[in-house]
């Protein structure tokens, strides 16, 4: 089956939302200094990471060409982790920035879920997916603050 460009743009946007998840759990990582913080952080960097993989199997199957994220916007990401923890390395501060992103994901992955009269079946069930796993990480990020 072939998708229309609305389902090939929100498989993207939602490849891309937990690569960017992935990106910032890889930036922050090594300015973390609570092992607990840590872990958690390993903990959610797998889960977004398996379900990259079956998004990216799912888009070769339909022979869509996943999106990476933009350098720039990598790059602007990276700086802000950066300024952030220079200032305040604490688990605090780590565990909000990571709070901050998730919302944001959140947030974009909701307004996809209220369009989903016009997404597939398939593609509706990988956003949700995401979307359970970033409400999940939100509250176990809390105890963290």
């Amino acid at each position: 089956m072939v998708l229309n460009e609305y389902n090939q743009k929100a498989i993207n946007d939602t490849y891309k939302n937990a690569h960017i998840a992935l990106q910032s759990i890889s930036d922050l990582m090594p300015m973390v200094k609570s092992e607990e913080l840590r872990e958690e952080l390993s903990y959610q960097y797998d889960g977004y990471e398996n379900i990259i993989n079956k998004i990216g199997v799912f888009m070769k199957e339909h022979e869509i060409e996943p999106k990476d994220i933009n350098p720039f916007k990598k790059a602007m990401l990276w700086g802000s982790i950066r300024m952030k923890t220079i200032i305040d390395d604490s688990q605090n501060q780590a565990a909000e920035m990571m709070i901050n992103g998730t919302v944001m994901g959140i947030n974009e992955l909701t307004a996809m879920v209220n369009e989903k009269e016009n997404l597939t079946e398939e593609v509706s069930s990988f956003i949700q997916e995401i979307l359970d796993l970033e409400e999940e990480y939100e509250q176990r990020l809390k105890k963290f603050l």
